[in-house]
């Protein structure tokens, strides 16, 4: 009988793009994790694994949180290393999609796999079942499909896919790892082939690619109809297959046709002509640098079937169109593009028909609920809104009828007739009580799973709504509430969450409410980014206006806020997800702990607008390189860590990273799954209070490196300059950082306090805010989103 789940060490079984990716993973979230290949024929037996993890730091997206974690990872063979397995909890099957290789490699592996441990494939459509009737009776219990989505570390989606003799304990100990430790979004398929995810997606790719040939459309013009205009990604469907890799698609179609037999839909799972054709010249997408698109110096040139050659990727959706599809009532939205005769139109109702037609047709056999589906593709896919929750969107009878209606007229894909639960007066698959089930013919609930009660606001589904928590007060730039425990949290209300002169007021509001009525506060944001950082507009406007002196005081408020942050009574824990730029950073800097999602991206990044961070941000570094060289130590050589960080504007590529930056101190917590971001936070709140929390002592007698330190940070400035890595306007900022850091022209060692760093930053911001080249800096940067290098 399987007790539960304690996954102290795990394995991966191949190295492969997906294997070891897998394994970085595993290594990103804490885990002792060994990669197995297959023995080097020459020299180390373990050469295939070694290459596979040096290349892990090659590839972009990065698999790693940190380059350094690659030497975490132990490498193995399947020859000597067996016995390793002896020590694994969870053992991840990632070899190659054949069903005879994957079935000889756990007949070998069965002897050596721990009466405890978890054996799960990563198949993306082999049969679960089949796979697991080669192994031995007492480990069936304990196998099932486990499922992850390319890049394992940036997808979301992770489905497990039970045999039938799988142990229901198995999968739920599973699932909570899967859930909590790994950061997955879980869901649960049946063992039919391509799953949930795949099974729909790729079927969605197959259709676009069918009426992309009905409508006479262009690639280019697809994708712009096809991405963020549906609320889908930017690589839309063209690039997607880019960058997935031709061949890769032509394979997950060939396994659908061989698979799928008796799909109603099956005419279609063939890979068109033109993708056998490029497939066979090599033009196999972005690996190759030419697929459907191709990059001429810097203009994108894209596929065109009637030239047979590439010409401009420059066409795209008709201005009609783009306003059909930016009609707020969808119900609206569908019956126009219904109407229209537009090729556009036509072609994406045609998507979206088939899309809902092949995804209820399929419902009862691939998944338990339509949540299940629609989380498959948002999460595997990237979509705002999955299959079943777009059609009820748009307004269920009526696009069902529609459908129904184009199946007669012999307009749809497939002439089989809709699920008799499609219209049986329903108006949906989504209600208060949960999602459909075909197989129950009920509403059924969200999983009872203990783990999903860290999760006090899940990526919500169509109308659901959760209970938004007792508003404390709020004013036009935050909302401070509460859930009727003792830990308060503070949202922004602002475009990007930048910080405000509102925003400001009402942290420093916040604090004090904090301390007088609760134990602890978290600043935390419902969705991405945690901040962009200070309000620039705002800011230069009143230096337009000639205000300098109320241009100072903001800045001197700021401050202030970010000292009461750190000095308040009660611990202010940041809870960050997505970016934390400029003053985002640096209120995280000075609250009492960070927790941070992985995939935080955290940066002091004033340099690329031609200020330099003002918040406190570099007078928190001058007191943390003082107190990290100790008594007599040497402050200079801790300032030197941090200062290329900030003269850089570099932004972390990860939570750990933005650890290694030292943008984050040692002592804060990554958080793996986003929607648990504020239940760690709210612990590490209360458990700072529990131990009778007290914020830090003012450091009032900080030793810093002086006029020697910023004499040696010009010495490197100057060989920057002269490479011409950096321009001389780069010069002056990075030389006022350092003056700041280095506490002003003073001896070496001289003490000061936090005001003297404050002041420092305040002089030197506003100094560099009234230069005619930063203020260039700035405007190129509200205009365009890029920096500006003057």
């Amino acid at each position: 009988m399987f007790e539960k789940l304690h996954v102290r060490r795990a394995a991966v079984l191949g190295a492969g793009v997906m294997g070891a990716q897998i394994a970085a993973q595993l290594t990103n979230a804490g885990i002792d994790t060994v990669l197995f290949d297959l023995a080097a024929k020459d020299g180390n037996p373990n050469a295939i694994v070694l290459k596979a993890i040096d290349h892990l730091g090659k590839l972009s997206p990065a698999p790693l949180a940190s380059k350094a974690l690659a030497q975490a990872i132990t490498p193995a063979n399947y020859d000597t290393g067996l016995d390793q397995l002896k020590g694994c909890d969870l053992i991840i099957e990632a070899i190659a999609e054949r069903m005879d290789w994957k079935q000889d490699l756990y007949r070998k592996i069965a002897p050596f796999v721990p009466a405890h441990a978890v054996l799960a494939s990563n198949t993306s459509g082999l049969g679960i079942n089949t796979l697991a009737s080669v192994l031995p009776e007492e480990l069936r219990h304990r196998f099932c499909g486990l499922h992850f989505f390319n890049p394992p570390r940036y997808m979301h989606l992770a489905e497990l896919i039970p045999a039938t003799t799988t142990e229901p304990k198995v999968l739920e100990g599973l699932e909570t790892f899967l859930t909590t430790q790994v950061g997955k979004g879980v869901v649960h398929a049946k063992d039919t082939p391509n799953f949930i995810g795949n099974r729909i997606g790729v079927f969605s790719i197959l259709s676009v690619i069918q009426h992309t040939h009905a409508f006479g459309l262009g690639f280019d013009e697809v994708d712009a109809l096809t991405g963020p205009l549906l609320g889908r990604p930017k690589s839309a469907t063209y690039r997607t297959s880019d960058v997935v890799g031709l061949d890769t698609m032509a394979h997950v179609i060939k396994t659908m046709a061989d698979t799928l037999a008796d799909d109603p839909w099956h005419r279609y799972f063939k890979s068109p002509a033109w993708l056998e054709a490029l497939i066979a010249k090599g033009a196999l997408g972005q690996k190759v640098g030419a697929g459907i698109f191709r990059k001429v110096g810097k203009d994108i040139v894209v596929l065109d079937l009637e030239k047979q050659d590439y010409r401009p990727a420059d066409r795209g959706a008709a201005p009609e169109i783009v306003e059909i599809l930016k009609q707020r009532d969808p119900a609206e939205k569908f019956r126009q593009l219904r109407a229209s005769s537009h090729p556009q139109a036509q072609f994406l109702w045609a998507c979206f028909r088939d899309l809902f037609h092949y995804s209820a047709f399929h419902l009862a056999a691939i998944a338990d609920t339509a949540r299940d589906v629609d989380q498959a593709i948002r999460w595997g896919y990237g979509w705002a809104q999955g299959p079943f929750e777009t059609w009820q969107s748009a307004g269920w009878p009526q696009v069902a009828q529609w459908i129904d209606e184009d199946i007669k007229a012999g307009k749809a894909m497939s002439d089989a007739a809709l699920p008799a639960w499609v219209s049986d007066g329903r108006t949906g698959v989504y209600a208060p009580e949960g999602s459909y089930s075909p197989s129950r013919n009920a509403l059924q609930p969200r999983s009872a799973l203990p783990v999903y009660r860290r999760q006090r606001f899940p990526d919500p589904m169509l109308g659901e709504r959760f209970a938004p928590g007792e508003t404390v007060f709020e004013n036009d730039g935050l909302r401070m509430w509460h859930d009727g425990d003792e830990v308060a949290v503070v949202s922004f209300k602002t475009k990007l969450h930048t910080v405000n002169d509102a925003v400001i007021e009402g942290m420093q509001e916040a604090v004090s409410r904090a301390e007088r009525d609760f134990a602890g506060l978290v600043v935390w944001q419902p969705k991405e980014p945690f901040s962009a950082g200070a309000d620039l507009a705002g800011a230069m406007g009143l230096l337009q206006a000639g205000k300098v002196d109320a241009f100072e005081s903001m800045v001197a408020n700021f401050q202030a806020t970010s000292q009461r942050i750190k000095y308040a009574l009660v611990p202010v824990v940041a809870a960050v997800r997505g970016l934390a730029l400029g003053g985002g950073c640096e209120f995280q800097m000075h609250s009492a702990k960070t927790v941070a999602h992985l995939e935080s991206y955290i940066g002091l990044v004033e340099a690329g607008v031609g200020l330099l961070p003002a918040g406190g941000g570099l007078k928190e570094f001058a007191v943390r390189a003082a107190a990290a060289a100790g008594p007599g130590g040497d402050v200079f050589a801790e300032l030197k860590k941090v200062f290329e960080t900030v003269a850089m504007a570099k932004v972390s590529t990860s939570a750990s990273n933005a650890k290694e930056l030292g943008l984050m101190r040692g002592g804060d917590a990554i958080a793996f799954n986003a929607f648990e971001l504020l239940h760690i936070a709210k612990a590490q709140a209360r458990g700072l209070a529990e131990a009778g929390y007290r914020p830090p002592l003012p450091a009032r007698r900080i030793p810093v490196a002086g006029d020697v330190g910023i004499a040696t940070f010009k010495m490197l400035l100057v060989n920057m300059l002269e490479g011409r890595f950096i321009s001389p306007y780069d010069y002056e900022i990075a030389e006022r950082i350092a003056t700041v850091l280095c506490g002003g022209k003073v001896d070496r060692g001289a003490l000061v306090d936090e005001d003297w760093l404050l002041k420092l930053e305040r002089q030197h911001f506003v100094e560099l805010a009234q230069q005619e080249k930063t203020q260039a800096r700035i405007a190129h940067m509200l205009k365009t989103g890029k920096p500006l290098r003057n």
